[in-house]
């Protein structure tokens, strides 16, 4: 819980800052230099852990980030800045929290991620009565920040964000990158260890060069962001992520892991398309006094979507190794483990391809728009 709190609070920062300090013609390059620096940490990673773990067993990895927490404060200290461009004090007084608006908003994400660990490993009657519980509590709290915008109080979420339409449609894209990216994070070390028989340090290895891959394709992809039509570059990215994890269903006991590790750099490739066009495109459009709301209300849409997205791969992962006589009490892996993984991979590919039609069908309709 301490570490969710405190990742809420920094996430949605540099995107404001990035909004606010740099004209729009620099706005693409500064979100692909952030972006190379955040993916280089999960990249570097698992290689580092995966060793830790096979030396030190899995409860080390936890000190690992204390170094680089300490270094941070540090930095944060000297370098970010405590006012707005033009000196203008950043913090406003007098803004009161919308606690109602937080507790609602907490239940229901609390409801639903519950709902999903249900379906997971427990029974249908409680999932799908913490399931309607999150719809509830979604329905209440949209009525609750409409009812504070009509008395002009200061609400948790301005529903005037989603008024845009490359907001709204850049808060759908957010919260399928969130599904693909944490499930595929979660699913393809597993499929590697449980699947392949793998170890630790094995999987951190083979995974290193798809990450360095990631945080290079960002950096270069903020720049075209800066030229580019973004929609252009998400639909790029969708489709390549899609590419990706229909081309893990090739990989087999006898594959080469240079192929394996090919399809894996693919999937980031189109994770770098996707995450410096996204902030931007979402963003852009939006009133200056909308930016910070804009930035904390993707970034949560796009974290609500991994937790989903995790859960989801888990879910369907036991189904299917369920259908095909497998579990993973097992100590040693089959051609039915290998296939229920294929499964669990095509119903990712199938998202990030579902959703790249609908990225293209809203640009051709924009640009008739124009």
């Amino acid at each position: 819980m301490a570490e969710g709190l405190a990742a809420g609070v920094v996430q949605p920062i540099p995107a404001i800052i990035i909004m606010r300090a740099f004209g729009p013609q620099e706005q693409g390059r500064a979100s692909g230099l952030f972006g190379m620096g955040v993916v280089l940490a999960p990249a570097i990673g698992p290689s580092i852990g995966g060793v830790l773990v096979d030396l030190f067993g899995w409860r080390s990895i936890f000190f690992m980030v204390v170094p680089f927490c300490l270094a941070s404060l540090w930095l944060a200290y000297r370098y970010v800045p405590v006012s707005a461009p033009g000196g203008v004090a950043a913090n406003r007084h007098g803004a009161l929290l919308d606690w109602r608006g937080l507790l609602l908003a907490a239940a229901g994400t609390l409801c639903l991620l519950n709902g999903m660990v249900e379906l997971h490993g427990g029974t249908w009657l409680h999932a799908s009565l913490l399931l309607a519980g999150a719809v509830a509590a979604l329905l209440a709290f949209v009525a609750w920040e409409r009812r504070m915008a009509r008395h002009g109080n200061e609400a948790l979420m301005n529903l005037a964000l989603f008024g845009y339409r490359p907001f709204a449609m850049g808060s759908v894209v957010a919260f399928i990158y969130g599904t693909a990216l944490f499930g595929s994070t979660y699913l393809l070390p597993v499929y590697l260890q449980l699947g392949l028989g793998l170890s630790p340090s094995y999987v951190g290895t083979l995974l290193l060069p798809a990450g360095l891959v990631l945080a290079v394709t960002i950096a270069g992809v903020g720049r075209l962001a800066d030229r580019q039509p973004t929609y252009w570059l998400v639909s790029i990215g969708l489709a390549l992520l899609a590419a990706s994890f229909a081309l893990m269903t090739t990989v087999h006991f006898s594959t080469a892991m240079w192929l394996l590790v090919a399809w894996a750099t693919l999937g980031r490739i189109g994770l770098g398309f996707i995450l410096p066009s996204l902030n931007l495109g979402a963003m852009r459009p939006l009133d200056p006094s909308l930016i910070s709301q804009g930035a904390s209300a993707i970034n949560f849409v796009r974290m609500l979507g991994g937790a989903i997205g995790v859960s989801l791969c888990g879910i369907v992962l036991e189904w299917r190794l369920a259908a095909h006589g497998d579990s993973f009490a097992s100590t040693s892996t089959s051609p039915a483990r290998l296939a229920a993984f294929n499964e669990s991979f095509l119903m990712l590919a199938a998202l990030c391809a579902g959703h790249d039609c609908g990225v293209a069908a809203a640009a051709q309709t924009a640009e008739r728009g124009q």
